[in-house]
């Protein structure tokens, strides 16, 4: 290859490399140096902790006597996120077509007394340096028209409520506190970390993951940490987690002795795990003194100082044991790095520096005009890297917000702002419903101003000197995490254990002992209680509709036995319901073989007929009362079991106001007896029947169902014998008592009525038959009161048989034994009585004398006068 050829390679060669190598975007060409401040069409404000307090607050006397000269490379760092993003957001044409985004970034301190200067600049009418007094601020325009920030909660409740007057957005990027989610008190906060409170949560399942149940916790004495230590304490009392010890470490005093105490106490308490919900500062004091007095154990941190270098670069650090931490959520910012790489060159290269006189507030560091390549490695650290996508999210809501305020599209918008003002108020409607993706991760608020955002899960690994943050998992409303990556302190890396007492044995739970619901005695759980949860306190009550056993760990649904086809109380009925049929199949066969003779006639003719199928049916009913029940089965047992023998007894009634008639009204009986044992028989079987009916209807109506029945049932056993409800007991009542009452008439109509002289005596069969009947129903009441439910379905189905086969006993077999052993006698003469009325007497009309008295001629009148007054 000729040496030309060998140059062309490498040039091409060097001209692919060199544009790889090259990831900058072109928009970095245009970005200006300005760190802190940029206009636009629209402005935003940022509050950042740039410096840190350099003076002694307690020796101010004027307002201005405050001093922070000292830089803060964190929140220096996370102030230069802001300025990226809108410099992102500019360059690109289709987030805000046509508008420029500008902002202010202004120092915190980290001091209420200083965040309020900043603040008081944002709400300047625009263009101005000058606020406005008025009755109205619907139509006041401030400088901005958000802010970003504040970086804590100890900021917020100074400026939160001013800036909520205005309703202008303050989307904080590090404010945890759960007390601004209260939307009364601080109407336009919102945030892009989630809340202490979901927070508190997460260490609550951590601490359960591994069954810590004795802890203590330690929190800074700012709204921070005493808020998050209440938050904390009050869910691990509902997850039965015993906070053994709870101290704060002093923020703004020494906090040496204090912390000391803590130790202490702690020591003391004899736990293994200590939660820490603090500041950093604070954090950095509390494990100065651990590392001084060589402890160790499970330390939890929260987000404020998980990743803080303070806490993590202190010497001997690797010493107190293992640490587990919890951090927002969070993505790389690719571009930020060579963002401030080249932001740094080019200022490196302007070589410029600002007049003394200029306010801090305006230049919040003067020093940062000097910055050179070196001081990129500031935004490289882990803290700043993981804390730059809150900021970047804070700014990109904003700007999704007001793309949907100006009706934007990819090319243009339909509201100008130059020409067009636009109010904070009307950006904090859109930014509550902002929904966007952003790095990959659909982002919105909730109700309360909080993302949908949750924790990342570290430990701590110490590589001597230095600390590596290892990801083990990470919690949104639930916790997942991978255990086995955790490498832990004790010997063989075991879990160590934090507890109070031992665990007990199964079904036992635990009786408080002192203070600390984790200390404790064995108790067992007695029946219908159970231990649901090895760590319960107390015995669980069942849930409703099941039961448990003595020293149980779970509850079951009760299981119902019944009388089954294979019980020999089952067989025993059945047998009995057999012969009862076989009786009526007998009584019926002759019944029918001798219809239409006179006995079948003076017993009901074709109601007789009814009587023997209604009793069948009664007794065939009785299968209702065996096997399985249902809601069909129960619905029908009590109403057939009832209705069928009112029909039987009501023809049986018939027959009994026959004899009423015969026997007390002689004389007019023969004139009235076909009516009465035809039309008016039929008239009382249909009107006892349809009463009954209706009682049954009733009973039905107002009764429950087998299976509301079964869910009605106050549960307190395991196995109970079921049976269909008898239920209400009034309408059931009323049911068998109007077959009593039936029976009772006949009994009453028959018992003083005379056997005719050589004929059939039907009243006998009516009285003994209606007194067996209503003996039997009496007696069964007391004894079914005294019954269990098992034996008061057997009693009711043997009363039921009895009865039946008393009125077939005593109320047909004597006809069939006339029929079958004196067939002669079945004549009319033998049933003259009741077939044709009682015969009249001698001296009546209807038999006058053979030889009668003369008496006087009447005249025709009067004797039509006679007859019309007797009749």
């Amino acid at each position: 290859m000729s040496r030309m050829a060998i140059e062309g390679t490498l040039m091409v060669l060097c001209v692919i490399l060199g544009s790889g190598i090259s990831v900058n975007p072109p928009w970095f060409e245009n970005i200006t140096t300005g760190l802190f401040r940029s206009p636009g069409d629209i402005l935003i404000g940022g509050i950042f902790p740039i410096n840190e307090l350099t003076s002694n607050l307690s020796e101010r006397v004027k307002p201005d006597d405050i001093h922070c000269n000292r830089i803060n490379s964190y929140g220096l760092s996370i102030s230069l996120v802001m300025k990226y993003c809108v410099d992102e957001i500019n360059a690109n044409q289709h987030l805000l077509p046509g508008i420029k985004l500008g902002f202010e970034s202004f120092d915190s301190c980290q001091q209420p007394s200083v965040v309020i200067w900043p603040v008081l600049q944002f709400l300047t009418k625009e263009a101005t340096e000058e606020m406005d007094i008025t009755c109205n601020y619907t139509d006041y325009k401030p400088r901005v028209t958000a802010i970003i920030g504040p970086n804590n909660s100890e900021l917020v409740p100074v400026i939160g409520k001013l800036i909520g007057f205005f309703l202008m957005p303050l989307v904080s990027y590090g404010a945890t506190s759960d007390v601004f989610s209260d939307k009364e008190t601080f109407p336009s906060f919102m945030r892009t970390v989630p809340s202490d409170r979901w927070q508190a949560l997460a260490m609550v399942k951590l601490l359960k993951e591994f069954g810590w149940n004795w802890v203590s916790v330690v929190g800074s004495d700012d709204e921070y940490g005493q808020k998050g230590q209440r938050q904390f304490s009050s869910m691990a009392n509902e997850e039965s987690i015993c906070v053994a010890y709870q101290g704060l470490i002093p923020v703004y005093s020494n906090p040496e002795e204090t912390i000391k105490e803590i130790l202490d106490r702690i020591v003391e308490a004899k736990v293994g795990v200590v939660v820490v919900f603090s500041l950093p500062k604070p954090a950095r004091d509390f494990f100065t003194e651990v590392i001084k007095r060589n402890m160790t154990g499970v330390w939890v941190a929260s987000t404020a100082w998980a990743l803080n270098d303070g806490v993590s670069s202190l010497p001997g650090i690797n010493t107190i044991g293992t640490v587990l931490a919890f951090a927002d959520i969070t993505r790389p910012l690719d571009l930020f790095t060579p963002y401030v790489r080249e932001l740094f060159t080019k200022i490196e290269k302007e070589e410029t520096s600002l007049p003394l006189s200029v306010s801090p507030l305006d230049n919040p560091c003067p020093a940062c005009s000097q910055v050179t390549q070196a001081n990129v490695s500031m935004v490289e650290i882990n803290l700043v890297q993981r804390s730059a996508f809150s900021v970047y999210t804070a700014v990109y809501c904003v700007a999704h917000a007001l793309h949907d305020l100006l009706g934007c599209n990819s090319s243009n918008c339909a509201v100008d702002p130059k020409t067009k003002k636009i109010y904070p108020w009307q950006l904090l409607q859109k930014l509550r419903n902002v929904s966007m993706n952003i790095s990959g991760i659909p982002f919105k608020f909730d109700s309360e101003g909080n993302p949908n955002f949750g924790y990342d899960i570290l430990q701590w690994n110490f590589n001597g000197s230095t600390v590596d943050f290892k990801v083990l998992g990470y919690f949104y409303q639930t916790l997942t995490i991978q255990t086995q990556l955790i490498k832990w302190h004790t010997a063989n890396s075991k879990v160590p254990a934090s507890t109070c007492s031992s665990n007990c044995e199964v079904g036992q739970v635990r009786r408080v002992k002192g203070f600390h619901s984790c200390c404790f005695d064995c108790i067992d759980c007695k029946e219908g209680t159970y231990l649901n949860r090895t760590d319960d306190i107390q015995c669980t009550l069942c849930p409703v509709g099941k039961w448990s056993t003595f020293r149980s760990t779970y509850c079951v649904f009760p299981v119902y036995t019944y009388l089954d086809w294979a019980h020999f109380e089952s067989i025993g009925i059945m047998f009995g319901g057999i012969l009862l049929l076989a009786s009526h199949a007998w009584v019926g066969f002759h019944f029918f073989r001798n219809r239409g003779t006179s006995m079948v006639k003076i017993a009901g003719g074709p109601l007789s007929g009814i009587t023997l199928l209604c009793l069948t049916a009664q007794c065939a009913s009785l299968v209702l009362f065996l096997g399985q029940p249902n809601d069909i089965a129960c619905r029908l047992q009590q109403p057939l079991n009832t209705f069928f023998p009112s029909v039987a007894l009501s023809v049986i009634l018939s027959s009994s106001i026959q004899i009423v008639c015969v026997t007390e009204f002689p004389e007019k009986c023969p004139d009235h007896l076909s009516n009465l044992r035809e039309r008016v028989s039929w008239f009382v079987v249909l009107g006892c029947s349809g009463v009954q009916a209706g009682l049954c209807g009733w009973y039905v109506q107002d009764g429950p169902t087998l299976t509301q029945y079964v869910a009605s049932l106050e549960v307190n056993y395991v196995t109970r014998f079921l049976r269909c409800p008898v239920e209400p007991l009034l309408n059931f009542g009323l049911m068998i008592g109007f077959n009593v009452v039936l029976a009772l008439l006949s009994f009453m109509s028959t018992f003083m009525a005379l056997k005719p002289p050589g004929q059939y005596n039907l009243a006998r069969d009516i009285t003994i038959s209606s007194l067996i009947y209503c003996v039997t129903w009496v007696m069964f009441i007391p004894t079914y009161t005294s019954l269990n439910d098992k034996y008061k379905s057997v009693a009711q189905a043997v009363v039921s048989l009895g009865s039946n086969f008393g009125l077939i006993a005593t109320y047909f077999f004597p006809k069939c034994q006339l029929l079958v052993k004196q067939p002669e006698l079945n004549i009319d003469d033998h049933f003259r009585t009741f077939l044709e009325g009682p015969p009249p007497p001698e001296n009546s009309p209807e038999n006058p004398p053979e030889n009668p008295p003369e008496t006087p001629s009447e005249t025709p009148s009067e004797t039509t006068t006679e007859q019309t007054t007797t009749e």
